[in-house]
């Protein structure tokens, strides 16, 4: 039944035009959880959950987002600030005056401080610890959260995709969010406090031409897991965000930079590979990652919420999932399914 509701969804509905509200589904373990962007009328709740009203003096409490020169960490460096949160922003290009870092510098508040932090370099985030540290009220009672945002994201296939972009997603996505997490756990673990990691649903499930990407998010999955598990004595709660397709809103890729990543790529190729596959194959490949970036959600307030709730709430989720009717059931059906019958509906 589930196959046939899921084949006629796919055969009658694009997967870009679908919108709608907030959902709740009942989880046996996490208790009602919050799956994004559902349009069906019957199910429409009244309005949207407000998360944030969850903690009481969430003013005492300071996190740590990583990634906050734009996209996901920026606003969500200002959300958090508005709900009263002591929020340090991490910043890869402050000590370049990166326009992002200067906005962020301009409300001149003594509850948002920026800080240069490239989660690659392991001794910018060692000073970034310390600085942190030095500015908590009180260091004893440690940090309260920490944001795992930072990353960065490509598209091509296996034959198309150097080893060296593989390397360079993995060192941001992935090695970046363990060395951060590293750094900043004995802080954590003092207050008892939270770790927040952004991963996607492609964490969960493969797409084509997204493998260097798809890799670091599967990781930085089990990575949270495995962390979980070892925190719960502790009392540290550790929460995963599966964000959809928000491309369009994160401004990742306009169309000059998906040519000019797309020209460099065929140009690296070895000749078999451009000999074997043609142009019009890359090509044709090239405008359908146009399509899919151009197709996705512009209000980033899901993953906001998301990321807040796992922050403030006394109870967070294991997982979040932001993402629209589309993505959800296409993710059970991959994640539930025999991999025959998910590649049937959305692959071959």
């Amino acid at each position: 039944m589930l196959t046939a509701i899921m084949l006629t969804t796919r055969l009658t509905r694009p997967f870009f035009g679908f919108s709608g509200k907030t959902l709740n589904f009942k989880n046996m373990q996490n208790g009602a959880r919050p799956v994004q962007r559902f349009d069906s009328p019957p199910f429409t709740p009244d309005g949207r959950r407000s998360y944030a009203g969850d903690v009481d003096q969430i003013g005492s409490r300071a996190v740590l987002v990583t990634g906050c020169d734009s996209g996901f960490g920026f606003s969500l460096a200002k959300h958090l600030h508005s709900k009263g949160f002591v929020v340090f922003a991490g910043c890869l290009l402050k000590d370049k005056g990166d326009a992002g870092v200067r906005e962020l510098d301009s409300v001149q508040s003594e509850r948002l401080r920026t800080v240069q932090l490239n989660v690659c370099s392991q001794e910018e985030v060692q000073k970034a610890m310390e600085l942190v540290r030095a500015h908590l009220k009180d260091p004893e009672k440690g940090l309260w959260g920490l944001v795992n945002n930072a990353g960065i994201s490509t598209f091509g296939e296996v034959e198309f995709t150097s080893m060296e972009t593989y390397k360079e997603v993995a060192e941001v996505n992935l090695w970046g969010t363990v060395r951060t997490t590293k750094a900043f756990l004995p802080l954590i673990r003092r207050a008892r406090g939270r770790v927040v990691n952004i991963s996607s649903m492609l964490g969960r499930m493969a797409n084509p031409a997204r493998s260097p990407y798809c890799i670091t998010k599967f990781g930085v999955e089990a990575f949270s897991d495995c962390l979980r598990y070892e925190m719960h004595p502790l009392g540290v709660k550790v929460s995963v965000v599966e964000p959809g397709n928000f491309i369009a809103a994160t401004s990742l890729y306009s169309p000059e930079r998906i040519q000019a990543i797309a020209q460099k790529m065929w140009d690296d190729l070895p000749e078999v590979v451009r000999e074997d596959y043609g142009r019009k194959y890359f090509d044709d490949k090239i405008a359908k990652m146009e399509t899919y970036c151009n197709s996705g959600s512009t209000d980033t307030s899901p993953v906001i919420d998301a990321v807040t709730h796992a922050l403030a709430s006394p109870s967070p989720y294991t997982r979040y999932h932001p993402m629209d009717y589309y993505w959800w059931l296409r993710m059970q059906v991959m994640t539930h399914m025999p991999g025959a019958v998910s590649d049937r509906l959305y692959i071959h």
